[in-house]
C-alpha cells in the first residue's frame, strides 16, 4: 500500500490545494492527516472541507483543538493564539463538531499516527531530542509512528540505538535490525525548515520506504492572504522563510 501522510496544512489552502494535486499524480491508496488542519493561515474552512473529501484518517492537532476550546492554548506564542482565536470565529457549528471529533491516535496497517507525541498525547509535547523520541517509543506498538508538530521533516530510527535520519528517501527495511521509526512528515502549509516549499511523506507499506516530498506553490498569495484577513504580519512572514 502507498499511503501519502499530510501534517500541519494551518490554514494554507494555496499549499495544500497543490500537494493534493501532486498526491493525486502518485496514484496512492489512502491519505492520512497528522494533524493541525487550521491555525496561523487565514482559509481554515476551505482546508477543512479538503481534508474532510480526501481523508477519513485525520489526527488532532493542538491548533485543531484550540480552536474548538478543547485545549489551553495560553502557552501559545501570541501570534498563534491571536490566529486559533480568528479561526474559532470562523468556524461554522459543522467544522466545529469535526474539529472536536478528532481522535488524538489513530493506528492503521502497522502504522501510528499522532499529532506530537504517543507519550502523554493530549499535552501535545514535541519532538526535539532522542529523550523525546524514547518516551515516543515506549508507547509504540506498530513499526512506524507519524507525526507533526515541530514543522521539520525527520525519521528517527530505533534498531538497537536510536538515530535520526535526515536524507530525502530513507528506506526503514534496509537498516540493520530495524525495529520501529518515528517520521515527522514536516508541514505542508508553514514549513520550519528554512526550506519554504510545502512538505509531506509517501510511505510505501511493503518496501517500508519513506519519501519526502516538496512542492512549490503560491507563497505570494498565501502571505497576501494572511494580511488581507488582518492576521499578525509574522504568520505571513514565516511562511516565506521557512521559519
Amino acid at each position: 500500500m502507498l499511503y501519502a501522510i499530510l501534517g500541519d496544512i494551518h490554514s494554507n489552502f494555496n499549499a495544500l490545494e497543490v500537494v493534493l494535486g501532486e498526491i493525486k499524480k502518485a496514484g496512492i491508496d489512502g491519505i492520512l492527516s497528522a494533524g493541525d488542519i487550521v491555525g496561523y493561515g487565514a482559509e481554515p474552512s476551505l482546508c477543512i472541507q479538503a481534508i474532510r473529501g480526501v481523508s477519513g484518517t485525520v489526527v488532532a492537532g493542538n491548533h485543531d483543538y484550540g480552536a474548538v476550546n478543547k485545549t489551553d492554548i495560553e502557552y501559545f506564542n501570541p501570534e498563534a493564539r491571536e490566529a486559533v482565536l480568528w479561526t474559532s470565529r470562523q468556524l461554522s457549528q459543522e467544522e466545529n463538531l469535526y474539529l472536536s471529533g478528532l481522535p488524538l491516535v489513530i493506528e492503521k496497517d502497522n502504522m501510528t499516527l499522532v499529532h506530537g507525541s504517543l507519550h502523554l498525547p493530549e499535552l501535545f509535547a514535541y519532538i526535539h531530542t532522542l529523550y523525546d523520541a524514547e518516551l515516543c517509543f515506549r508507547g509504540l506498538k506498530n513499526e512506524v509512528c507519524f507525526v507533526g508538530h515541530s514543522h521539520v521533516p525527520v525519521a528517527i530510527v530505533r534498531d538497537g540505538t536510536i538515530k535520526a535520519i535526515g536524507d530525502p528517501e530513507v528506506s526503514l527495511s534496509a537498516l540493520g535490525g530495524f525495529h520501529r521509526a518515528i517520521v515527522n512528515v514536516g508541514s505542508v502549509g508553514q514549513p520550519r525548515d528554512r526550506n519554504p516549499k510545502a512538505c509531506y511523506v509517501l510511505y510505501d507499506t511493503e518496501k517500508k520506504l519513506v519519501r519526502f516530498k516538496r512542492v512549490e506553490y503560491d507563497i505570494a498569495a498565501a502571505s497576501a492572504k494572511i494580511i488581507k484577513a488582518g492576521l499578525p504580519t509574522f504568520n505571513a512572514e514565516r511562511i516565506r522563510w521557512g521559519i
